[in-house]
C-alpha cells in the first residue's frame, strides 16, 4: 500500500471508512504476530473519519492516509505504554508531529509494539510479544520499532511513525524491505515523545517506497518552538550531483558476522551507485566505530535511567530484566565520566567530519547479519551490539541517515544500505535515496 495508490483508489470513489474497515480485517488476520499494542476502536476512529467526509480528496496533502505509531509517542486520548504496562498514562493532546499529520489528513490506526522503552535493536524484548518478522516469523522483525516498520510490510498502514536513537528506525527497516529514515536531530519535533535518550532521539519514518517518504517527510519537518531541542531545517543545502562521491569503509573496518550472502549484496549495492555515476572513495571509519562504543558503554546510557527512574525505583519488576539491566547501569554514571567521555566525542566529530567533507554522503550496511528470535533470545545483549555495529554512532555525530532495501539473501530475507551525511542534509539524502530506489525497481 502506498500513498499514490491509495489516493488514485479515493478518486476512483474509495471512502476512508471502506478502507479502515479493510485495514481492521488484515490486522485480525495477522492477531498471532504482537505488531499492535492498541487499535483504535470504531468509535476512537469516527471523529477523524467524519472530519474527512467533510473534505474533498484533493484538499489535504495526507487525506485518508492510514498510519501507525510507536507506543512511545502520544495520541490524545490513547494510552501510551513505551511497552510497559506500569508505565501506561493517556495523554491528553497528541505529539507535535502526530498532530501535524492528523491536520494533513492521515488517519491513526493505532499503537504499535516495540522493545521496552525504545531500549534495543531486535524487536523482542517486550511483555505484549516479540514482533515476528514480515517475511519470516521465525526471525525478527528488528527493534526498538519492530510493530511500526512490520504494519507496514504487512500493508496495514502506508507509513509509520518509529523512533531512532541508536538505530531503531534503520534496523526494522532493513529487515522488513522497507525505507527508513532517521531525520537530523531535532528537525522534527519530539514533544510528546518518550524519551530513550532525549539528547539524541529523533522521530523516524518507515514506507514501501522513497517518494512517500520524501513527501510525508515535509510535513513531520515543520519547526516546533516548544521542543527546546527542535532545530529548524535551512532552505538551502547542498544537494548530491549528477556525478558524486560516496564513501565506503576500509574491507577491515566492514563487519558481517560471517554473512556471506550480505557481504556480496552489500558489493553489489555498491557497485550500483557507481552505475548511478558515483565513485567511491574508501574512508578511515574508525572515527565513528569509536563514537558508537559510547552510546551504552558511555555515560549516555543515564539519560535512560532519567527518563525512567522513577517507575524504575519504584516499580522495578515492571522492567523486562535485559531492559532494566542495561537502564540501570546508567544511575552511577558521574558528571566527570560524562564530561570525559564528551570531550572524546568532540575529537570523533571532528575526526568524522574531514571525512564527511570529503563525500557527498557514506554507505555501509545497515545491518552485517540478522538473527532468529531463538538466536536472539539466547544471546540478546551481544546480537543486539552487532546489529548496533553501523547505526549506534549516527545520532552522536550528529548525521542524518537513510537506510535502503539493497536485495535479498537466498532465503527470502532482506538485506538492506544505510546512507549517511552530515546533519541537515536531509533532503538530499531523500532525493539520493530515490534516485537508488528507482535504479532498483
Amino acid at each position: 500500500m502506498d500513498r499514490m495508490t491509495l489516493k488514485k483508489a479515493y478518486e476512483e470513489g474509495l471512502s476512508p471508512r471502506t478502507l479502515v474497515a479493510t485495514i481492521k480485517e488484515t490486522i485480525a488476520r495477522h492477531a498471532s504476530n504482537p505488531i499492535w499494542i492498541y487499535v483504535l476502536s470504531d468509535g476512537e476512529l469516527e471523529p477523524y473519519l467524519a472530519r474527512l467526509e467533510t473534505q474533498e480528496a484533493h484538499s489535504l496533502p495526507l487525506y485518508g492516509i492510514p498510519f501507525a505509531i510507536k507506543d512511545n509517542i502520544d495520541l490524545a486520548g490513547i494510552p501510551t505504554t513505551a511497552a510497559c504496562p506500569d508505565f501506561c498514562y493517556v495523554p491528553q493532546t497528541s505529539a507535535y508531529v502526530v498532530e501535524r499529520l492528523i491536520e494533513a489528513g492521515a488517519i491513526p490506526i493505532g499503537k504499535t509494539n516495540l522493545d521496552q522503552f525504545a531500549t534495543g535493536l531486535v524487536g523482542t524484548r517486550s511483555p505484549y510479544g516479540a514482533c515476528h518478522n514480515s517475511i519470516d516469523a521465525r526471525y525478527i522483525s528488528g527493534g526498538s520499532s519492530s510493530g511500526s516498520a512490520v504494519s507496514v510490510a504487512l500493508d496495514m498502514v502506508v507509513f509509520s511513525l518509529g523512533t531512532d536513537t541508536a538505530g531503531s528506525g534503520r534496523v526494522p527497516a532493513a529487515f522488513n524491505a522497507l525505507v527508513g529514515f532517521k531525520p537530523s536531530k531535532g528537525v522534527v519535533s519530539t514533544s510528546g515523545v518518550v524519551p530513550a535518550c532525549r539528547s539524541l532521539d529523533c522521530v523516524s519514518l518507515f514506507c514501501q517506497n522513497a517518494q512517500d517518504a520524501s513527501f510525508i517527510f515535509d510535513i513531520m519537518a515543520d519547526f516546533d518552538a516548544g521542543d527546546v531541542y527542535a532545530r529548524a531545517l535551512p532552505s538551502r543545502v547542498r544537494d548530491v550531483p549528477e556525478h558524486f562521491y560516496f564513501g565506503v569503509p576500509k574491507k577491515a573496518d566492514l563487519a558481517f558476522f560471517g554473512d556471506e550472502e550480505a557481504k556480496a549484496l552489500f558489493d553489489a549495492s555498491v557497485e550500483r551507485l557507481i552505475a548511478l555515476g558515483g565513485t567511491p572513495k574508501e574512508i578511515d571509519f574508525a572515527p565513528f566505530l569509536e563514537a558508537a562504543d559510547l552510546l551504552y558503554f558511555g555515560p549516555w546510557v543515564a539519560e535512560r535511567y532519567v527518563a525512567t527512574k522513577t517507575l524504575l525505583e519504584s516499580l522495578p519488576q515492571s522492567f523486562l530484566d535485559v531492559t532494566k539491566g542495561i537502564i540501570e547501569q546508567g544511575k552511577n554514571k558521574s558528571a566527570e565520566a560524562y564530561f570525559e567521555a564528551e570531550y572524546r566525542l568532540k575529537a570523533y566529530r571532528r575526526k568524522a567530519e574531514a571525512v564527511l567533507e570529503t563525500v557527498d554522503f557514506i554507505v555501509t550496511p545497515t545491518t552485517g547479519t540478522i538473527y532468529t528470535i531463538e538466536e536472539v533470545n539466547a544471546d540478546p545483549i551481544r546480537l543486539n551490539t552487532n546489529l548496533g555495529y553501523y547505526t549506534n554512532f549516527m545520532n552522536l555525530l550528529d548525521c542524518v541517515a537513510y537506510a535502503l532495501p539493497a536485495g535479498r539473501r537466498n532465503n527470502g530475507l532482506p538485506f538492506g544500505i544505510t546512507i549517511f551525511a552530515d546533519h541537515f542534509n536531509d533532503k538530499a539524502l531523500l532525493a539520493m535515496g530515490a534516485r537508488y530506489m528507482k535504479e532498483n525497481v
